[in-house]
């Protein structure tokens, strides 16, 4: 027989092993506390312009738990000025989350492969940073290129993608943009569904593929709680958190007006990042609200209007 631990005891071991359950007053363990993803702040998203350390101090000082990385900058550093940057982002706690992808994959051949011949530098650089997360988005649709040859291009040039970065330990995150407003726009319309993303990385067939999952793709998608569900934990590489303005009909909401998240709880995001917490994800969730007055603010305000609108949100899981 198993001995019995005292609630002292339990909640002494579940932090122990980085669970860090919350106990109830009657004792049962609270599951919608055990998020292992990280708040994290990417200053662009909000349109805050910062080098890498000021984006690690706005993270720092406003409780982020992880900030996004900046291959470019990490390029110009020596080996002793990175290192300084980690141990500055270690004597702050803080983690990296995922980098942009900087190579033109959707314009003509000799764009992508001029592109493709400086990912090994950057994938370099963001290994060397400890890095091992980048993410991107897929064009919901194309004016002469039909689903099937749009399907084939993507799969041919991300694979070769992957392949750099995989030599590196980074992961890549592929974003599928929702809105019928968007993929309606085009005459072929592409990928805009969680469904077909999934397809799209199998076509890929790289270990180290996966999905960037957004609230506001989910919800214009009409996708729900059981798709997130579908999901493992290690199929998802980075996430980003948004609500969506009143009184406008799903079908008519626009890709570029968006707001942070709880701002009006259209989006169930109770339920998304709940549903993240029970499939174990483990990487960045960041706002991505393309909100024009935040990005008239001050950066020390933007950050701190996006910060306590992440915690919100997080407050949700309790």
């Amino acid at each position: 027989m198993l001995p019995t631990l005292s609630r002292r005891e339990l909640l002494g071991g579940l932090i122990g092993t980085g669970l860090a359950l919350r106990i109830s007053r009657d004792g049962a363990v609270d599951e919608s506390a055990a998020r292992k993803f990280t708040v994290d702040l990417v200053c662009g998203n909000i349109g805050v312009r910062a080098r890498l350390p000021e984006a690690i101090a706005l993270a720092h000082r406003y409780g982020f738990e992880s900030v996004a990385p900046d291959a470019g900058y990490m390029k110009s550093l020596s080996e002793n000025q990175l290192s300084e940057l980690r141990a500055d982002l270690t004597t702050k706690k803080l983690v990296w989350g995922a980098a942009g992808l900087a190579v033109d994959f959707r314009d003509t051949e000799s764009s992508f492969q001029d592109c493709l011949r400086g990912l090994p530098d950057d994938a370099k650089a963001l290994e060397r940073a400890g890095v091992s997360r980048m993410g991107t988005w897929i064009s919901p649709g194309h004016n002469s290129l039909t689903y099937l040859s749009n399907f084939k291009q993507h799969t041919s040039r991300l694979r070769e993608i992957a392949k750099a970065l995989r030599d590196h330990g980074i992961r890549l995150g592929l974003e599928y943009v929702g809105p019928k407003t968007s993929w309606s726009a085009t005459r072929y319309p592409f990928i805009h569904t969680m469904a077909e993303m999934r397809e799209l990385i199998a076509a890929i067939d790289q270990p180290n593929v996966g999905l960037l999952v957004d609230s506001w793709h989910w919800y214009t998608a009409h996708e729900t709680e059981a798709d997130l569900l579908s999901l493992k934990g290690a199929e998802v590489v980075a996430c980003d958190l948004n609500d969506a303005p009143a009184g406008i009909p799903i079908d008519e909401q626009k890709d570029n007006t968006r707001d942070l998240p709880c701002a009006t709880g259209i989006i169930d995001l109770k339920a998304f990042l709940g549903a993240l917490v029970k499939i174990g994800y483990d990487g960045p969730v960041r706002a991505e609200p393309f909100k024009a007055d935040l990005r008239r603010l001050s950066a020390e305000e933007a950050v701190d209007r996006t910060a306590k609108a992440m915690k919100r949100a997080i407050e949700l899981l309790h």
